[in-house]
């Protein structure tokens, strides 16, 4: 499930910015402890129907767009999200990306993750399982053109998220600013500790409107990797912490995520 260069450089997804997360916790050179996933904070619910759409630009160019579906199924929560290159950038390389991600509504913790992935000429389904009773996640992975598989299977903490779940799991948690939590993150065949350092209160302007937001930066638990680049996400400053603009920086260039669309549907 890891990205390759020409991947990460062309992709407009949601899940880009919580992979360069994971990549930047496996380059850290320092371990972490793995601390229990934290449940939900009293009284904070996941949406029982939620459909977020978001425009994505790298650099001057409107690069694609990216929507989120979040959607109740008894007491687990489902996410369903899509990806897709528009314009001049899809004529260059043409990505269509699919994620689900199913996880417990009370605690929190992943249950399965799966990925459909077209990025020119790759074409990859993966899927991931965690089995807490047996305390690990199985990973089976299918090149579509060359017909390749692969299997994979590696021990887990305890409660974990994953890679889309982890951008909004931040939502149900206290942020307070000036305040860190760790999360602990499967990655393929890894469980990775990322914190979320919560910094500061910032006005942010989006094509949705203009929000108060409080501003969280995603690194890994030793700090950013330097010259890797950084990562922010900005949550509106109420109840919901719904997040309505992202932004990874990095050498090649600045890729943004902006709210165009949030709907009960």
């Amino acid at each position: 499930m890891k990205m390759r260069t020409t991947t990460v450089f062309f992709l407009c997804a949601l899940s880009f910015l919580a992979s360069a997360v994971a990549q930047q916790a496996q380059l850290s050179t320092v371990p972490a402890p793995l601390p229990a996933l934290a449940p939900p904070r009293p009284g904070y619910t996941f949406p029982d129907k939620q459909t977020l759409t978001y425009s994505v630009d790298w650099r001057v160019f409107t690069a694609g767009t990216a929507v989120v579906h979040f959607e109740a199924q008894g007491s687990n929560e489902h996410i369903t999200a899509s990806a897709d290159t528009v314009g001049a950038i899809n004529l260059l390389f043409h990505v269509s990306d699919h994620f689900q991600s199913i996880f417990d509504r009370s605690r929190g913790c992943t249950y399965e993750f799966n990925k459909q992935t077209v990025e020119g000429r790759r074409q990859v389904n993966a899927s991931l399982k965690v089995d807490y009773a047996q305390s690990k996640s199985f990973l089976d992975e299918k090149n579509m053109v060359t017909g390749e598989t692969k299997h994979g299977e590696t021990s887990v903490p305890g409660c974990i998220t994953d890679l889309l779940t982890g951008v909004f799991y931040a939502s149900s948690q206290p942020l307070e600013v000036g305040q860190s939590f760790i999360i602990p993150l499967v990655d393929a065949h890894r469980t990775l500790p990322v914190t979320m350092k919560v910094e500061r209160r910032e006005e942010v302007k989006t094509p949705l409107g203009t929000f108060k937001t409080i501003r969280v930066q995603p690194t890994a638990a030793a700090g950013v990797v330097k010259n890797r680049g950084n990562i922010w996400i900005w949550y509106t400053d109420d109840e919901r912490h719904i997040p309505v603009q992202m932004r990874a920086r990095l050498f090649w260039g600045t890729i943004t995520f902006r709210l165009v669309s949030n709907e009960n549907k």
